[in-house]
């Protein structure tokens, strides 16, 4: 079924403006008056980089998940994205999270403002696998198990899974695994240090302050100021950077992926 009923089809053809009869002037299209405008300035220059990561901007997440004793794991990470109810999460395959997450297939995606960046700094570093993973260590982590009371968070109970919510955070969405993935499936070393998970949302609390006037159920985008990781660095909606990030001592080329000789080196049999 259309999702415009008869008498609204009819009201959005009228908007349509009928094609100029031969021979008369048409009014110039304002698009195309600016595409002729931008010929006149000059062409922006690029240049080939290759980059160690291309974190170019994606929203912190702290998901807490359930350790095997009971007691549960707050871990920070940026590689997410959301499609409707559901979210694409890319984690290292040795992280605490990354075991949690198989073994109880639950989650809650708390997602901190830039308020809270001192808070998500202070887990920066530390891992909740015992021993710590080597590919870790080699990036100075720590092992860490009293994650709650080292960030400064305050756990609380969630309604439809078991791991609790970070009350502090403006978003909680507590969700559940839909699907596992591999990643970079062509590399035999890389292919196994890396999962991407599906999980399905369950239930989303949000902070009164972040509703939309008049609604219930619309988020105000001028309410959210999410934090925000840039190539290992801390922003909010602001171009500054907002806090040091302890993450953003690392270099850069620990993460180097076999990707970018392999760009380099196909490029080079197209020349």
């Amino acid at each position: 079924m259309s999702l415009f009923d008869a008498g609204k089809a009819q009201q959005f053809l009228r908007k349509i403006p009928e094609a100029p009869e031969r021979g008369t002037t048409e009014t110039a299209n304002p698009l195309q008056q600016n595409m002729d405008t931008s010929m006149t300035h000059p062409i922006p220059k690029t240049v080939s980089v290759e980059p160690a990561i291309l974190y170019w901007g994606t929203p912190v997440v702290l998901i807490s998940t359930l350790n095997e004793n009971g007691s549960s794991n707050l871990a920070p990470m940026s590689s997410a994205f959301w499609l409707g109810w559901r979210c694409i999460l890319g984690l290292d395959a040795s992280s605490k999270t990354t075991e949690n997450l198989i073994r109880t297939g639950q989650c809650v995606l708390n997602l901190p403002s830039a308020d809270q960046v001192t808070n998500v700094d202070r887990l920066a570093r530390l891992t909740g696998s015992d021993p710590v993973p080597d590919a870790k260590q080699m990036r100075g982590y720590s092992h860490g198990s009293r994650k709650w009371e080292i960030s400064g968070l305050t756990p609380v109970a969630s309604e439809t899974v078991s791991p609790p919510r970070a009350i502090e955070c403006p978003v909680q969405m507590e969700a559940v695994l839909a699907a596992t993935n591999g990643f970079m499936a062509d590399d035999p070393v890389w292919k196994v240090g890396i999962r991407v998970f599906e999980v399905r949302i369950q239930r989303v609390h949000v902070h009164p302050a972040l509703v939309m006037d008049g609604t219930t159920d619309r988020i105000d985008p001028d309410r959210w100021n999410p934090l925000i990781m840039k190539f290992q660095q801390f922003y909010g909606l602001r171009y500054r950077q907002i806090h040091a990030s302890r993450l953003g001592e690392i270099p850069e080329a620990t993460y180097l992926s076999p990707d970018v000789a392999r760009a380099r080196s196909e490029s080079a049999v197209r020349r």
